[in-house]
């Protein structure tokens, strides 16, 4: 398991009963997590000192209740792999929105942390595609270690919220190119273009709509797509990334599509894990999805 242990502003407190309590900076958070089916008891003390806790419904979604929380707050990760005495700090807005969500996903991190040494030790310029980018953070890593990147989200409002980040993380001025866009469509137009990338990173939802309704179905949806994206890649790429939080995408099935699409093409090899993020109260590790990395070396 890949496991995000460098954060200092983020922890999983603890886990029970469906829900984990978590501190973002100096607040703390209960959220549901379906992979939490255990009920221990409920000792550490911020399950009774929440500032705020998403409740779900029988009937779908849900509902936040506040306890002292600030409509805004930001959050920071330190960046490894940089330069000795240059560290760099990424810096998030973070914000309680629909469904449970605060704008960021900790436990890609570990994926941060990855590829951007990759980037850092390339020695070279280095391009890279960022799909379904959200709001930003793996944009975010990939510039602070020195690539030029495409950011792409169907949501003008996430692409908008990544752009303060960046501004935020000392960013504003990176050579990163924003754009609100379906997915498919533009690995599509690229191809047409002839255009190349050095790494691709893709993050898909379980199920979406682009900015002209289209519809996603990660089922249905992420062959095809990996196979066309994979087109993309320049002659010597240093990396390909998928993320996935649907549990039917185990890492072997992220592994078995890497495998086919890219491997077989420009030789490499990939590994597949669960990613986790440690538990303090009990010393253990919350699950939270998987990813399938591809290197050239």
């Amino acid at each position: 398991m890949w496991i995000a242990n460098n954060w200092k502003d983020y922890e999983v407190l603890d886990t029970s009963n469906g829900e984990k309590l978590e501190r973002w900076g100096q607040y703390t958070l209960v959220r549901p997590d379906p992979q939490v089916i255990w009920n221990t008891p409920h000792n550490h003390k911020g399950w009774k000192n929440k500032n705020g806790h998403y409740h779900r419904s029988t009937k779908g979604g849900g509902e936040w209740e506040f306890f002292s929380l600030p409509n805004e707050w930001t959050i920071q990760y330190p960046l490894p792999n940089m330069v000795v005495g240059t560290e760099k700090q990424l810096t998030f807005h973070l914000k309680p929105f629909s469904f449970k969500h605060t704008g960021l996903f900790p436990e890609q991190a570990t994926n941060w942390d990855w590829f951007s040494g990759l980037i850092k030790n390339a020695g070279r310029p280095v391009k890279v595609l960022n799909l379904f980018a959200y709001t930003g953070g793996a944009t975010l890593a990939a510039a602070a270690a020195g690539a030029q990147v495409t950011h792409v989200d169907a949501s003008k409002g996430m692409v908008g919220w990544a752009k303060e980040n960046a501004a935020s993380s000392g960013l504003g001025e990176a050579p990163i190119r924003w754009l609100v866009d379906d997915c498919v469509k533009f690995v599509e137009r690229e191809i047409r273009r002839g255009n190349k990338y050095d790494g691709i990173i893709m993050d898909p939802p379980s199920y979406g709509r682009g900015p002209k309704g289209e519809i996603w179905k990660i089922e249905e949806s992420i062959w095809p797509f990996v196979e066309l994206t994979a087109q993309l890649l320049s002659d010597d790429a240093l990396f390909f990334l998928i993320n996935s939080y649907t549990t039917g995408l185990q890492p072997a099935v992220l592994s078995y599509m890497i495998n086919t699409a890219v491997t077989k093409r420009y030789g490499g090899h990939v590994e597949a894990e669960e990613t986790g993020l440690p538990v303090t109260e009990s010393g253990l590790v919350l699950p939270c999805g998987a990813s399938g990395r591809w290197s050239k070396k």
